[in-house]
């Protein structure tokens, strides 16, 4: 019987030198025991050295599954994990290659639901985290005491990075402490939780929200357990609540119910929107365009992207939105989205300076990220307040063919009900004798993983190709 003795039951990397280092000796499963830390008793201790070669016929590598399936099953409490996946090995490497599909294999069963309870417990501690805010000399730290079920905080703290990334923070478990001092996450032993600070100041705040956004009328309790276990309350600030809004659902619903209708607030008009002038050309309208307030979009926008090209262009390209590069540049289509254009249009020998390219929206909407500004779809207010602009280029150019670069064109042009999918790729008669022609964005393609872009860039070319034979015939 060989003893194997593990510094750290959770490392991946430490197991799997170990028992690699078994596999290549030839060592069976029933003669290995398995201990993490501890005192080695009368068993002869495994020295972890690898044999100078594999066994013959043993195969030396193992299904990426198991590896990702040997994370997850490490975390776990149970102490028969180290034997089950050795055992599972062992077998993956004498031939039973399919044996992590047999699900009802009594080891590949019990390995698969250990690595569902520790997924759970890791969206768990995801949820369930609390911190609490410490002052400190060299700036405040906010620190949270959590008691997993399973050993899960090095598979989860680098989320705590990502998430916490611009504070400073510690989560203190009985096995492990994850600590994050703004630039190095660094692992530690357990803390108990006197180590961690009571309440702060923010956990009334906290509990006010909580009991406010707290509906009486959605209440299920056996869901509400489910989902938040009752084990995690003692570590829970709003947890204290929670009996007391149990107990007084009912009425509260009753309440609810018995409680007057609610009278609508007055309301009050928009401000009244000025026209758009009569007469004038293009660069008249891109004028009054540029002192547009009629959304909100303006405001953190660097300025109106207005559409160009010839005002007696046969051919309207008609995008939805600006993005990051057309609001620095005041220029429709010269991002990634443009350029990408740029080369179908070059594939089917269309000049694009002989068209007019502008898009729905004039003005770029996004949400910060850092220093990312990420595009944000605008809503029908904010499309229906550039409608004005649209339209008088439509009426100064009169194109003979529009081209509907994606949905919120198309639906611009072709109305709201207009599903793109079904549309692209035809020609759609307008009232006024146009065409209109749908198809997807540019953008929609930057989208997609390269395997599906190799079969959309041929259908995106083939929609264009449309548009070439019309201008041919």
């Amino acid at each position: 019987m060989r003893l194997v003795q593990l510094a750290d039951g959770a490392d991946l990397a430490e197991w799997r030198s170990r028992a690699r280092a078994l596999l290549a000796g030839g060592v069976p499963p029933e003669q290995v025991a398995w201990q993490v830390g501890g005192q080695a008793g009368l068993l002869p201790a495994d020295t972890g050295a690898p044999a100078a070669a594999m066994p013959a016929g043993v195969a030396g590598s193992v299904p990426r599954e198991f590896l990702v399936l040997a994370t997850r099953v490490l975390a776990h409490a149970d102490a028969r994990r180290h034997a089950v996946l050795y055992r599972l090995l062992w077998r993956l490497a004498h031939g039973e290659r399919a044996l992590l599909r047999i699900v009802t294999d009594d080891d590949v069963a019990w390995a698969l639901r250990a690595a569902k309870a520790v997924s759970r417990e890791k969206h768990k501690m995801k949820a369930f985290v609390r911190f609490r805010e410490v002052q400190e000399a060299q700036g405040n730290v906010f620190i949270a005491w959590f008691e997993p079920e399973h050993d899960v905080l090095p598979q989860v703290a680098p989320f705590f990075v990502r998430r916490f990334a611009g504070m400073r923070w510690s989560i203190l478990t009985p096995t492990r402490s994850a600590h994050w001092d703004g630039q190095a996450l660094t692992l530690g032993g357990g803390a108990s939780r006197a180590d961690a600070p009571g309440a702060d100041a923010l956990e009334d705040l906290w509990r006010t929200y909580f009991a406010n956004i707290f509906n009486p009328a959605r209440l299920k309790v056996d869901a509400m357990v489910k989902e938040m276990p009752v084990r995690y309350w003692k570590n829970l600030p709003e947890a204290t609540l929670i009996p007391g809004l149990i107990r007084d659902a009912s009425a509260r619903m009753e309440a609810m119910v018995q409680a007057p209708p609610t009278v609508p607030r007055k309301t009050y008009p928009a401000p009244a929107v000025r026209p758009v002038a009569a007469t004038g050309g293009l660069e008249t309208i891109r004028a009054e365009a540029a002192a547009c307030r009629a959304c909100p979009l303006w405001q953190p926008a660097t300025q109106t992207v207005f559409g160009e090209g010839p005002a007696d262009a046969r051919v309207m390209l008609l995008g939805e939105q600006p993005g990051d590069q057309e609001d620095l540049a005041g220029r429709p289509f010269v991002g990634p989205s443009g350029q990408l254009l740029d080369r179908a249009l070059k594939e089917l020998g269309l000049d694009r300076r002989a068209m007019y390219v502008t898009n729905t929206v004039k003005h770029f909407k996004f949400e910060s990220r850092g220093k990312r500004r990420l595009h944000a779809r605008a809503n029908a207010a904010e499309q229906a307040a550039c409608r004005r602009w649209l339209e008088a280029e439509l009426l100064r150019v009169r194109p003979g063919w529009i081209v509907c670069l994606g949905a919120m064109a198309a639906q611009a042009i072709l109305g709201k009900d207009v599903r793109l999918q079904e549309a692209r790729g035809r020609w759609h008669a307008l009232g006024d004798g146009t065409q209109a022609l749908a198809t997807v964005h540019p953008s929609y393609l930057l989208r997609l993983t390269p395997g599906e872009r190799e079969v959309a860039w041929p259908a995106f070319v083939r929609d264009l190709a449309v548009l070439r034979r019309a201008l041919d015939a």
